[in-house]
């Protein structure tokens, strides 16, 4: 019996791993946490702990932090589950260790219910887009191109850099929360970033955000 951390900031995605886990008996608890802090302190007291982490919306400021959690916790076991994630992160996280299993957040709820009980037992799991995107011999990884981001999404871009919730972007553009959660993907996607740390060092190296705003 182990503990299931859900360190998720969707709501709907909780809700939805909360669903499927009440049919798996095998955790002997289930919770949530709403950042860094709160997990590593939970970690202490649960270190044989499963994590099911959305490493794109949670505030680890980089693959090197997360290593370093997880090295200090080592009989924990990950599960990265995003919507989309670089495949250089993917590559890094993989080989540096196999505590990480990761499924995306487009999975079935089999191969989501599967990577669950691979980590209760200690066994890594990757879900079939990733496998294919590793195992794909055939492709052929260009040279990065500078991305284009249109007006709209430097100006969410900005406002993520900022430190504005995704919230409170939407009530500013008069948006849906969904709308801007999409335009968020799709920047998150182009700069072939994984959170918002790696963002925010773009739109300042690009002078989408101008560093005496940022520090003020």
């Amino acid at each position: 019996m182990r503990t299931l951390i859900i360190a998720d900031n969707q709501d709907i995605t909780k809700a939805g791993i909360l669903y499927l886990t009440d049919k798996m008996p095998d955790f002997s608890l289930v919770t949530e946490v709403a950042g860094k802090r709160e997990l590593l302190q939970l970690l202490q007291q649960y270190p044989q702990a499963v994590v099911l982490l959305d490493y794109t919306l949670f505030d680890l400021a980089s693959a090197d932090e997360l290593l370093i959690v997880q090295e200090r916790f080592k009989q924990v076991s990950w599960i990265l589950f995003s919507d989309e994630l670089s495949e250089d992160f993917i590559r890094r996280i993989l080989f540096s260790s196999e505590a990480f299993g990761i499924v995306l957040k487009d999975a079935s709820s089999d191969e989501i219910q599967e990577a669950l009980r691979s980590a209760l037992h200690s066994r890594r799991f990757i879900c079939q887009r990733i496998h294919h995107l590793l195992s794909n011999k055939n492709s052929v990884r260009e040279p990065k191109e500078h991305p284009v981001l249109t007006s709209t999404e430097k100006e969410i871009l900005k406002s993520i850099a900022l430190g504005k919730t995704t919230k409170e972007i939407a009530s500013e553009r008069f948006s849906s929360i969904h709308t801007i959660t999409t335009h968020r993907k799709n920047i998150f996607r182009k700069l072939e970033v994984n959170n918002v740390h790696e963002a925010t060092k773009y739109a300042l190296r690009a002078g989408i955000v101008d560093t005496t705003e940022y520090y003020i």
